[in-house]
């Protein structure tokens, strides 16, 4: 099966947010924390994973996203303190958990 992402990473806790879709999680955020000074990532130093939701569709993924990014800042924020209140970077256990289901 097939899986994609819809995730937000955060600058700093209520800092710059940035809401994307991938197939690959592992691989956009490694992309996102060596992102060049001339992208929105690196001027806005949004690389750490605070929230993503999996799906099986693309088409899924990709509505939840534009869902998402035409939300009120508040709400995204929302999101994210419901599901990571101490909105620590789950780059790690995400990880952890991809290499422990190997």
């Amino acid at each position: 099966m097939n899986s994609y992402y819809v995730y937000i990473t955060a600058s700093q806790r209520n800092g710059t947010l940035y809401t994307g879709v991938t197939n690959n999680l592992m691989k956009r955020i490694y992309e996102h924390k060596n992102a060049k000074p001339e992208t929105f990532t690196g001027k806005y130093l949004t690389n750490r994973l605070v929230y993503f939701e999996e799906t099986a569709s693309i088409e899924e993924a990709i509505k939840r996203e534009k869902q998402i990014k035409n939300w009120k800042r508040k709400w995204k924020l929302d999101l994210i303190e419901e599901n990571n209140p101490e909105w620590e970077d789950l780059y790690d256990k995400f990880l952890d958990s991809e290499s422990s289901s190997e």
